[in-house]
């Protein structure tokens, strides 16, 4: 088909590289690849077609450098490569292409100098976020090239420096070390002593006759919680600080070692939407977990026992929390971290709303070379991916599944395990695909939508975007599902798209 003037693909699913013979198509003058999930690097052949006006591969996940071919679009007015996996630099060449109006190369992994002439010139910070290597001179809060100086002929003084310097910084260094040395003898048993004053001050130290005291000896009046391996207090320390306290059930060996699993996770981590450890107490007849205070509760309760529901846009927004930290966990850290029990009962809300994602007990800590480890705990019914149920592995995908599982119960208030939905031999997603027949209403919760507020077109927009994202998430083959930084990039779209419009 070289005769095609226009090719517009996006917001689809389609996978793979883009086929080098896409050169072929000599008179196209516009070509929208967009919001997919088309992988390599850009095919080069691009840059023959020198009628093209407009090329959008944004949404993607192409790797590599921009081609040096582009340089051959000599009709092309609107450019858009954001929100890829782009490397390397932005060619200078690009400064000739005299029709381009607009480019955006925003949220890549692009460095070094930004071109300052041709479209380059007329280019705001939101055509360069999201790529903490550029550098440049005439875009403001884009941070100034560091200039290198070439070195100049030394003249006769220096020459004479260069020669007794280095006799006077040698002896001086040799003094110097033997002080050091003398001195880190003499240092090395107060070192520890400060390490543990470091500790001391940094977490708080807790007693279980504090825990007892904080919780009025268990009352169950301060209960707010219960699980198969514990239960969940509401206290106030001596200090006057509201915490939530998870007490563990001793009697079951498996939630011992949990608590254990948790400690090492909990030494790890630390992110805005993770709920925060204050401290732990371990003796012998108790172990336990002191939490900050979230004081709207779990997202389960806000689904299905409190008023006011959430409305759509929270709902994207403590998704999008959600998404933030399971990205942290995978991304975030030298090893990866597998959350393994992601459910609505183990995100819980502060004060403003925010998210925050807790309980790591069956956690994995997965090795450098490793994507995936076998375990003996399963996580909850109806949110474990496939490939984790029936062979024990836990892995960052199948995180993505359960938060695409988790993602489906927000807008459809349906938990997985709904027993319509079970009785017809349906998992949410398939009930999720074979029900939406056109009109949100037939899937979508209608409490997403006040009384007095109307499903508008981009209420519609927004939440076919999540759906489609919740789809992307909960494929059966866990090397086709997407990964949590493209689920943050694709929510913050969604989010950002909606409160525009």
């Amino acid at each position: 088909m070289s005769g095609l003037l226009i090719v517009d693909v996006s917001q689809n699913s389609i996978e793979g590289e883009v086929p080098s013979d896409i050169g072929g198509l000599k008179t196209i003058v516009e070509l929208d690849l967009s919001c997919n999930h088309f992988s390599g690097m850009i095919p080069s052949q691009l840059g023959d077609l020198q009628n093209l006006k407009s090329l959008d591969l944004s949404n993607n996940s192409f790797l590599d450098s921009i081609p040096l071919s582009f340089a051959k679009l000599i009709s092309l007015e609107y450019l858009d490569l954001s929100l890829n996996a782009l490397s390397g630099s932005i060619p200078k060449s690009l400064e000739k292409l005299l029709y381009l109006k607009t480019i955006n190369v925003s949220f890549n992994n692009l460095e070094g100098e930004i071109p300052n002439d041709g479209v380059f010139v007329n280019s705001t910070l939101q055509s360069f976020l999201g790529n903490r290597g550029l550098c440049g001179m005439h875009i403001l809060e884009v941070p100034t090239c560091p200039i290198n100086n070439p070195g100049k002929q030394l003249k006769s003084k220096e020459l004479m420096l260069k020669i007794v310097t280095p006799v006077v910084i040698s002896s001086f260094m040799i003094l110097l070390l033997i002080s050091i040395w003398i001195m880190k003898r003499k240092k090395i048993g107060k070192s520890k002593d400060v390490e543990k004053v470091l500790e001391i001050r940094t977490y708080q130290l807790i007693s279980y006759h504090e825990i007892q005291r904080a919780t009025n000896n268990f009352d169950e009046s301060n209960l707010i919680g219960e699980g198969n391996s514990g239960s969940v207090y509401k206290g106030t320390l001596s200090s006057g600080t509201a915490v939530a306290i998870k007490v563990l059930d001793l009697e079951n060996e498996k939630v011992c070692k949990r608590f254990d699993t948790e400690c090492e996770v909990i030494r790890n981590v630390r992110h805005k939407n993770l709920v925060p450890v204050i401290t732990t107490c371990s003796r012998d007849y108790i172990r336990a977990f002191v939490l900050q205070f979230m004081p709207n509760g779990s997202l389960e309760n806000l689904l299905y026992k409190e008023e006011p529901n959430l409305n759509l846009l929270q709902s994207v927004i403590v998704m999008l929390d959600v998404a933030m930290a399971i990205e942290y966990l995978h991304h975030g850290n030298v090893t990866p971290i597998v959350h393994c029990d992601l459910k609505p009962t183990n995100v819980l809300l502060d004060e403003d709303m925010v998210a925050h994602v807790g309980d790591f007990g069956i956690s994995k800590i997965l090795a450098v070379s490793k994507s995936m480890a076998h375990t003996e705990t399963l996580g909850s019914l109806g949110y474990i991916a496939p490939e984790y149920g029936l062979e024990g592995i836990g892995s960052t995908s199948g995180d993505v599944y359960s938060y695409g599982i988790m993602l489906m119960e927000v807008l459809t208030k349906r938990r997985p395990t709904d027993e319509e939905i079970c009785n017809e031999n349906l998992d949410l997603r398939k009930w999720i695909t074979q029900s939406f027949s056109g009109t949100l209403m037939d899937v979508v919760d209608a409490n997403l939508f006040s009384e007095e507020e109307q499903i508008t077109s981009k209420s519609e927009i927004c939440i076919g975007s999540m759906i489609e994202l919740a789809l992307d998430c909960t494929k059966e083959m866990p090397e086709s599902r997407i990964t949590m930084k493209d689920v943050v990039k694709r929510l913050n779209k969604i989010k950002n798209e909606f409160l525009e419009m």
